[in-house]
């Protein structure tokens, strides 16, 4: 039990660290028996309390059981041509959501607030979300129906093949893609999220939530794929005009603005609550990286808010009748328009990784403009107000005293010269040495008769 004991305390900061073996050495004193036991158990749970194990083993546990429940949900169950690859791709990608954690935390450290645990915890939920609901169109979108309408349509849409097989050979190629789009995003992710990259919290907040707005946008005009067609059944015209009129025109309007807005929005908000210091270079220099990651923030959480709800909306089109109905909740659509639409919607799910792409590479081009634009509103500190954005300069200290003691000449002027239309003879502190000149008075004694 010595053993157990210092191993544990080696958990505990290097500050307790001697609190924790004593508690620990004391146990020889408690009777042998239950009451040992009991003092032991005691100081084990101070011990795991004193070093956060219970929240980092809580968090561990429910890693392990979303990761778990996400890869059986994605898990091919028929051995379909493409299942290797599909298993392949699933297990990568679980390592990666283990492994990189560990690699982020060694050289940029532990997440330093609450809410870079907050966008970590999202961004691990949404790529555990993408996994499943990615498999289920996969499977739909390669498989050839045994019979009836879908047949059919398929053979209008999809070209030949058996019914019963797989139509279309694995994409290696693709798959990889994917899975290195994935390690990227997630160590940027890990990156932004670091203790010792000095991303502001305020920093993440902004951008987390102009990227929602962004998204959620996105997803109300493309929920089914993302091509050049509106694809939102609730607007009616979908797969019929590229922009139906209506309401769409304003959703898509609306969508471009977010787009380019947002995360322009996101860095000139961060930049101008950015905490800058008194150097002009290291004040520019924080505000830009602050725009940068505000900007870099808000088109990767809207990219991954618009591609989770979008796959998973596309997944469960594919397997639930009841999404069916109300998606389509009015429309008397036959089988064969309702494979061909489901078809047509699996086949477009590229586009959303596409966006993955696309959305961050513009956020972080208008976060740093946003950036530029908070800068050139607030001025950077140019000798003003120590630490402050700027602002009129300080009053300039006191000149000393000339040489031969005079005192400053109310009379003069800014230049030091004396000014002619002033009254010398009734200034206070002169009087007149009897030979029209005007002498000086010591300091003591201003005004009195003048010292032979």
């Amino acid at each position: 039990m010595s053993w157990l004991g210092r191993a544990g305390a080696r958990l505990v900061p290097a500050g307790r660290r001697d609190w924790a073996e004593a508690v620990w050495a004391e146990a020889r004193e408690v009777p042998a028996g239950w009451p040992r036991l009991a003092w032991r158990a005691g100081g084990a749970w101070l011990i795991a309390r004193e070093a956060q194990m219970v929240h980092r083993t809580g968090t561990l546990l429910l890693f392990t059981a979303a990761a778990g429940a996400a890869a059986w949900s994605a898990w091919p169950a028929s051995a379909v041509s493409h299942a290797a690859t599909a298993r392949a791709d699933i297990i990568a990608t679980v390592l990666l959501l283990a492994a990189l954690p560990l690699l982020a935390r060694w050289f940029l450290g532990p997440p330093g607030n609450r809410a870079a645990r907050w966008l970590r915890a999202g961004g691990y939920a949404a790529i555990l979300a993408i996994m499943p609901a990615k498999a289920a169109i996969l499977l739909f979108n390669g498989t050839v129906p045994r019979g009836g309408p879908g047949l059919h349509a398929f053979h209008v849409l999809g070209g030949h093949g058996v019914p019963g097989s797989v139509s279309v050979d694995p994409s290696v190629a693709g798959d990889i893609a994917i899975l290195v789009l994935t390690a990227c995003g997630l160590a940027v992710i890990l990156a932004l999220t670091a203790r010792r990259t000095r991303v502001a919290p305020a920093t993440l907040a902004i951008g987390a939530g102009t990227g929602l707005a962004l998204g959620a946008a996105m997803y109300a005009v493309d929920p089914l794929g993302v091509n050049r067609y509106v694809t939102a059944p609730w607007l009616r015209g979908t797969w019929t005009d590229q922009i139906p009129a209506g309401p769409a025109q304003y959703l898509v309007a609306l969508a471009w603005i977010l787009l380019f807005g947002a995360p322009l929005a996101a860095g000139a908000i961060a930049a101008w609550r950015c905490h800058v210091p008194d150097d002009p270079g290291e004040a520019s220099a924080a505000r830009a990286w602050q725009g940068f990651a505000a900007g870099l923030v808000s088109g990767g959480v809207g990219a991954l808010f618009v591609t989770v709800l979008g796959t998973g909306t596309t997944a469960l089109l594919v397997r639930s009748a009841w999404l069916r109905g109300w998606l389509y909740h009015g429309q008397h659509l036959t089988a064969t328009v309702v494979y061909g639409r489901e078809l047509f919607a699996t086949g477009n799910l590229v586009g959303y990784f596409a966006l993955l792409v696309a959305f961050p590479f513009i956020g972080l081009m208008m976060g740093l403009t946003g950036a530029g634009i908070a800068t050139t509103i607030r001025p950077l500190p140019d000798g003003g107000r120590p630490g402050g954005p700027g602002g009129p300069p300080a009053p300039e200290p006191v000149p000393d005293p000339p040489d031969d003691g005079r005192l400053p000449d109310p009379g003069a002027d800014q230049a030091g010269l004396p000014d002619p239309g002033a009254d010398q003879v009734g200034l206070p502190g002169r009087y007149d040495d009897g030979q029209g000149g005007q002498g000086t008075p010591r300091l003591a004694g201003a005004g009195l008769e003048r010292v032979p």
